[in-house]
């Protein structure tokens, strides 16, 4: 049987590359997208390290349209269809992040990647998800994009505010919710929540395990045709908004 396809943008590093390792290991052949070439590189060897080896790189900077539609066409012409986009690839920004002096450049550059390049990597991509017999999009945030979180001072984040990125997976949110709608007789669309995961990202400082910050992002990617669209989850369950 072929095997599903999945690429993974942001994916040399962190939540994507354990993404893709434990996709790998579901029977999944993986494109690990990378915007460096030698990070990539590195972490498809990684993987092959450890027995992994239907994964290959591909290039991809979702801040390009060019890099993007670059990609796209490189991967048409090896495949027919993508059974799986995860949309994986974001940044922080420089904090602190106070909502009455962030910068119009910190802004811009945190919904560049985590907004933008999202909706960029879908538009040219999704004739290639339209073509799986089960198509899935994942597109990963955060509950800090949360405004109902935000508002409960009982939360355990509810002093982290941060005025670029938590607005950015906001945004998003809001741009899945209507993906999901435009897409709802044809794909599966969902956000997915890794958490607070020990990762470069957050200078290892978040305490969940790598694996256990990935396995919902895999678990929303592997749904089936009855499976959910249109929300938000986390490992513990659907999200509040």
């Amino acid at each position: 049987m072929e095997k599903q396809t999945v690429l993974i943008t942001g994916a040399n590093k962190g939540i994507g590359l354990e993404s893709a390792r434990q996709l790998a290991k579901a029977g999944y052949y993986i494109y690990l997208g990378s915007r460096d070439q030698d990070r990539g590189q590195k972490a498809v060897e990684q993987l092959k390290a450890e027995g992994i080896n239907d994964v290959e790189l591909l290039l991809i900077d979702v801040t390009s349209e060019a890099s993007v539609q670059k990609a796209h066409d490189e991967l048409a012409a090896k495949i027919n269809h993508l059974d799986v986009l995860i949309n994986n690839a974001g940044i922080p920004g420089s904090f602190p992040q106070k909502a009455d002096t962030v910068s119009d450049d910190t802004m811009k550059e945190v919904f560049e990647v985590n907004f933008f390049g999202v909706i960029r990597t879908v538009r040219i991509f999704i004739d290639l998800v339209k073509k799986s017999p089960n198509p899935r999009i994942v597109n990963v945030t955060s509950d800090l994009g949360s405004l109902t979180y935000h508002n409960d001072p009982e939360w355990e984040h509810y002093e982290i505010k941060s005025a670029a990125y938590g607005p950015s997976k906001t945004a998003l949110n809001a741009y899945t919710v209507a993906l999901a709608y435009d897409l709802k007789d044809q794909v599966k669309v969902n956000m997915v929540n890794p958490g607070y995961t020990n990762t470069e990202f957050n200078g290892n400082r978040g305490p969940k395990p790598v694996e256990d910050g990935a396995a919902p992002i895999v678990k929303y990617a592997m749904i089936g045709t009855d499976g959910p669209t249109g929300k938000f989850f986390s490992d513990y369950g659907e999200s509040p908004w």
